[in-house]
C-alpha cells in the first residue's frame, strides 16, 4: 500500500487552465487574479479577497497591512496572542511585522488556543490581538473568542491556512476575524501549486492590502481609494504610498484557483465522510486519542495522539506504518517553542504549555486527500491496532 501525506487533486480542466494562460501571453497578476478574488470571497461568505504568491505571504501581507490603517490599527512592539501548536508561517509574519507573541497553550482535546489562558493573556494591557489557528482543519471556538476579545478591545485575526471550508454555526472559517488567510499549497484543500489568499470585510484594510502586495504603490487601487494622492492617472501608476512587498501571484495560480473553486465543496465533503472511516477505525483503538471536532471540521490531516508511552511507542508506530507505505509527520512543529528559532523572536512564554508537550512528544498525523481513502484508512487502522495492542 502506498499511502501518502498529499497527492495531486489535478485533472485535465487545471492544465488546460495552465495552457490557456501560457497561450494568452499574459502571465503575471491580472483578469484572472481578480476573477478569483471575487468568486473566493463570495464562496468563502467575506467581501473582499487579496490573492498573493503563497499562505506564508498571505500572513505576511495581512499582519503587516495592520500598521498602515487608520481604523484600530496595530503599532510595532504590541503583544499577540498565538497558539504554541502552529506552523512557523503563523509566527515568522508577526515577528517580521515588528509584533511580540505572547503563546499560549492548546486545548488538549481539539488541539486549538486554550481559552483560559487566552482570558489570561488578554488581562496585559499590551495584548492587541489574538491569532486563532483553526488547526487542521478544526474551528476554533470563535465565536466565544470573538466575544472575548470584542470585551477587551482586542482584534481578532485567523490563521486559516489549514482550513478552507470548515465551519462554526453554519459560517465558514476565515470570515470571524478582521482577517483570515488560507493557502493553496500542494497539500491543502485546494491546489494551484503555490498559492495563497487573505478575506476581510474591513474596505480600508483591503485597499492596504492591494497596495502592500504590490510594492506599495497605488496603481492597483480602486477609484475613490483614500490612498491615492495623484488625479493624473500617468503619475499614479508610479506613485508609492505604503512600504510594500512583491507578493503577487501568477495567472496560472488564479486560473488553476477557479477550477478547484469549483469543486472545493466536493472535495470537502470526501474528507468529511474519510474522517468518519478514520473516527470509526482509530477512537476503537485503546490508548489513542483523536482530535476533537468542533463544529465542521474540514480535515486538512488526520491527527492522533498516544495516551501512554509517549515517544518510544510513537516511534515505533512511525515505523511500522512507514513499512507498510503511509507517509506520518508530527502535528505541525510540535510545541514551537522547542525550537531554537525562538532566541531572535521577541516573544513571552508566561504559562505552562503541558497539552503543546504532549502533541510534541506523543502526537502524529498523516494525510486527509480529496478522493476516498477508505481501503487506506482501514488498513492504517489495522496496523496501528495491532502494534499497539501487542505493546501494551
Amino acid at each position: 500500500m502506498k499511502y501518502p501525506l498529499a497527492v495531486s487533486s489535478w485533472d485535465h480542466e487545471e492544465r488546460d487552465a495552465i495552457q490557456r494562460i501560457v497561450d494568452s501571453g499574459i502571465h503575471s497578476m491580472g483578469d484572472e487574479v481578480r476573477a478569483f478574488e471575487a468568486a473566493f470571497a463570495a464562496w468563502n461568505g467575506s467581501r473582499y479577497a487579496v490573492m498573493v504568491n503563497s499562505g506564508s505571504s498571505a500572513n505576511l501581507l495581512g499582519f503587516n497591512s495592520l500598521l498602515y490603517v487608520d481604523d484600530h490599527p496595530l503599532r510595532r512592539g504590541d503583544k499577540i496572542v498565538v497558539p504554541a501548536v502552529s506552523w512557523s508561517t503563523t509566527y515568522f509574519p508577526l515577528s517580521q511585522s515588528g509584533y511580540v507573541l505572547k503563546f499560549v497553550d492548546v486545548d488538549a482535546g481539539t488541539f486549538n488556543l486554550d481559552l483560559n489562558q487566552v482570558e489570561q493573556a488578554l488581562a496585559d494591557p499590551e495584548v492587541k490581538a489574538v491569532v486563532a489557528v483553526n488547526l487542521l482543519g478544526n474551528p476554533c471556538e470563535l465565536d466565544q473568542l470573538q466575544t472575548m476579545c470584542e470585551r477587551r478591545g482586542v482584534m481578532l485575526l485567523e490563521d486559516n491556512c489549514e482550513s478552507l471550508g470548515a465551519e462554526l454555526n453554519g459560517r465558514k472559517t476565515g470570515s470571524f476575524g478582521r482577517l483570515g488567510t488560507f493557502s493553496f499549497f500542494f497539500s491543502h484543500h485546494l491546489c494551484t501549486m503555490e498559492g495563497g489568499m487573505v478575506v476581510t470585510d474591513d474596505e480600508e484594510l483591503y485597499h492596504a492590502m492591494l497596495a502592500m502586495r504590490a510594492h506599495g504603490w497605488t496603481r492597483n487601487l480602486p477609484e475613490g481609494s483614500k490612498l491615492h494622492i495623484d488625479e493624473d492617472e500617468f503619475i499614479r501608476k508610479f506613485r508609492f504610498v505604503l512600504p510594500g512587498f512583491n507578493l503577487r501571484p501568477l495567472e496560472m495560480q488564479a486560473a488553476v484557483g477557479q477550477v478547484q473553486l469549483r469543486k472545493a465543496n466536493r472535495f470537502i465533503a470526501q474528507r468529511r465522510r474519510n474522517a468518519r472511516i478514520f473516527k470509526q477505525t482509530f477512537g476503537a483503538i485503546p490508548g489513542v486519542s483523536t482530535q476533537r471536532e468542533n463544529g465542521k471540521h474540514s480535515w486538512f490531516g488526520f491527527a492522533l495522539v498516544l495516551d501512554s508511552g509517549g515517544a518510544a511507542r510513537r516511534k515505533e508506530l512511525v515505523a511500522t506504518l512507514a513499512a507498510d507505505g503511509v507517509e506520518t509527520r508530527p502535528i505541525l512543529a510540535g510545541n514551537f517553542l522547542n525550537n531554537p528559532v525562538l532566541e531572535l523572536i521577541d516573544n513571552e512564554t508566561p504559562y505552562s504549555y503541558h497539552n503543546a508537550e504532549t502533541l510534541d512528544k506523543s502526537g502524529l498525523f498523516f494525510g486527509s486527500h480529496n478522493h476516498c481513502l477508505k481501503e487506506e484508512l482501514e488498513k492504517t487502522g489495522a496496523s496501528a491496532t495491532k502494534l499497539l495492542l501487542d505493546s501494551s
